[in-house]
């Protein structure tokens, strides 16, 4: 079992490691397995790189991301130019089709609208917007209309579980509730955490998954 000291060792050097990230002004620290960063990155998308960075490292139980967007003046645009960024990029993604996204820009800010009939639709958009220049924030007011009954979704979710040889599913809850998954259990390492959320957004009707399972190493 990794001690807290080699966990903030381990996610310090693999930030540092990232060649996508300037991890100067991050700071880490780690309680429990917990990670925490604190400071400040230079765009909206080194927030979720700095997040996919720590979950890499063996021993990370959770992250907490306190990391502030402090943008330099030349990675500033206006709301007009974000909101246009913003509409060719959900346009032209291939995973949302012919999907009626809205979107609105205010102080740097994109608020997504509308409804999609599969939950990872609602995730594409917004990582569709994530790494445009000049976001400083997103807000995802996108639905999910249901098009089948959620105690068949759940039986989708848990047949998709036994086929994917990541994921231990026998350690794995599925509940649902009205057009929500909450996930509940022990998993091994981060990737199944993650492989068992992808699989459970994938069943159609699904607005959200809480993932509360456990990483277990």
């Amino acid at each position: 079992m990794k001690s807290d000291a080699d966990i903030r060792r381990d996610v310090q050097n693999e930030l540092q490691w990232e060649p996508s990230l300037d991890a100067a002004a991050i700071g880490v620290n780690v309680q429990g397995g917990v990670v925490t960063f604190v400071g400040e990155v230079a765009h909206y998308a080194d927030r979720w790189t700095a997040e996919e960075v720590a979950k890499r490292v063996t021993g990370v139980r959770a992250i907490a991301n306190d990391l502030q967007v402090k943008m330099p003046t030349a990675g500033e645009r206006s709301d007009t130019e974000i909101a246009a960024a913003a509409a060719a990029a959900l346009k032209w993604n291939v995973s949302l089709g012919a999907c009626d996204i809205k979107t609105v820009v205010r102080q740097g800010w994109i608020i997504l609208s509308g409804q999609v009939p599969f939950g990872y639709q609602r995730s594409a958009a917004e990582r569709a917007v994530r790494y445009l220049i000049g976001v400083k924030g997103i807000i995802n007011e996108i639905t999910v209309k249901p098009v089948i009954k959620m105690i068949d979704v759940k039986h989708k979710i848990e047949d998709a579980f036994e086929r994917q040889a990541r994921l231990d599913a026998k350690n794995i809850d599925v509940h649902v509730l009205d057009d929500q998954i909450t996930l509940r259990g022990t998993v091994h390492s981060w990737r199944e955490k993650e492989d068992a959320a992808r699989a459970a957004w994938a069943a159609p009707g699904v607005a959200r998954v809480d993932n509360k399972l456990q990483v277990e190493y």
